[in-house]
């Protein structure tokens, strides 16, 4: 549910929606990291001034923990082409 959440609100932010990545690896039952790989002019639009827009993401993902019993990490990577 988070992963298909971020990839979306992703595509509906970012100017090149084509070339972003989602992979999500499962560590354990209880904890999985999420990576987001975007173009590099689109990686301060998902970061956010002052850092408020990956915090309301985090945020997001913290009530799926609630609802799922599963934590998340996201990472935000640039992708190097």
């Amino acid at each position: 549910m988070a992963d298909r959440f971020i990839l979306t609100f992703a595509k509906l932010i970012c100017d090149f929606p084509d070339e972003i990545k989602l992979s999500r690896v499962d560590v354990d039952e209880t904890f999985s990291e999420i990576t987001l790989s975007v173009n590099p002019a689109d990686t301060g639009k998902l970061i956010g001034k002052n850092g408020k827009m990956i915090s309301s993401i985090k945020s997001f993902i913290s009530g799926c923990k609630a609802k799922e019993g599963r934590s998340y990490r996201l990472m935000i990577h640039s992708n190097e082409s």
